[in-house]
């Protein structure tokens, strides 16, 4: 644990929600809060509405998590509230060029819409709809890039991660990611039964700029009121059968499974961006 006194460290959340009901900007603020008394760290959280307020931060926070959201990350191009979200993300980088202190370089979190958003940006491979909705604690599966990757630290291969998606990004683009200094890290569970490409999960786009498909914020309570509130447990149902209800209930339960994500991957990020150099 680090006893730093009086250092403040200011976090900057980007609220791809649209206003829509979630749980996963309660799990962000919570874990960053948590993060901070575990280190002894004073933290400042800030959230931007980027769909409905178009509002983006500027370059003076310590870390940023960008989350997820409703919709689709391909019709929103060249959308007000989506060229905002880009001419902040360039800000960023231009800021990250600039600055000769590396210790004081700009980490960027995405997940899962915001992860799909900066895919498609950087061109770094297929974004398109699913075939099916994917809801569920699913394995993630561990690319060699990944096995090294600072984000996973204690973690197993797989490791397992609450997915809820109607998009995805396939056939990943080697040449890109390896220009622009980063790797393919992760890819979804194996599905040996159906002819389709498996999703990539998570990807470093650069040394400070990482992204997962999946919601490693989801935690086991927030999961449980998710899937008791009737109408979703309708919908689970309806689309997938009363035994994918029940499993992925009884999947909450495990400490070995979503928990132990919630533990370990935003814990990792805010230790690599504000503490780890």
């Amino acid at each position: 644990m680090n006893d730093v006194k009086n250092v403040v460290k200011r976090i900057a959340i980007l609220d791809l929600y649209d206003g829509q009901a979630n749980e996963g900007m309660r799990c962000i603020k919570d874990l960053i809060a948590a993060w901070g008394i575990m280190h002894n760290i004073k933290i400042e959280i800030e959230v931007f509405d980027v769909r409905q307020e178009l509002a983006v931060p500027d370059t003076n926070f310590d870390a940023y998590i960008s989350s997820g959201g409703p919709g689709s990350p391909l019709e929103s191009a060249e959308s007000e509230w989506d060229n905002a979200y880009f001419k902040w993300l360039q800000s960023i980088e231009t800021f990250n060029q600039n600055q000769p202190n590396w210790a004081l370089k700009r980490q960027i979190l995405f997940i899962c819409h915001s992860f799909q958003l900066a895919c498609r940006y950087y061109r770094l491979g297929i974004v398109c709809a699913r075939k099916s909705t994917s809801f569920g604690v699913f394995p993630v599966h561990l690319l060699p890039a990944g096995k090294t990757e600072p984000l996973f630290k204690g973690l197993s291969d797989p490791f397992y991660a609450v997915d809820s998606r109607d998009y995805q990004v396939i056939a990943p683009n080697k040449q890109q990611i390896e220009a622009m200094g980063g790797a393919f890290l992760a890819i979804e569970k194996e599905r040996p039964h159906v002819p389709y490409e498996r999703a990539i999960m998570t990807i470093r786009f650069n040394d400070y700029f990482i992204g997962t498909q999946f919601h490693p914020e989801a935690d086991a309570v927030g999961m449980q009121m998710y899937l008791q509130r009737a109408d979703k447990k309708k919908a689970v149902i309806d689309e997938h059968g009363t035994e994918k209800w029940e499993s992925m209930v009884a999947q909450l339960q495990d400490p070995d499974k979503i928990m132990f994500t919630y533990q370990h991957i935003i814990p990792n990020f805010l230790t690599m961006a504000l503490v780890a150099k």
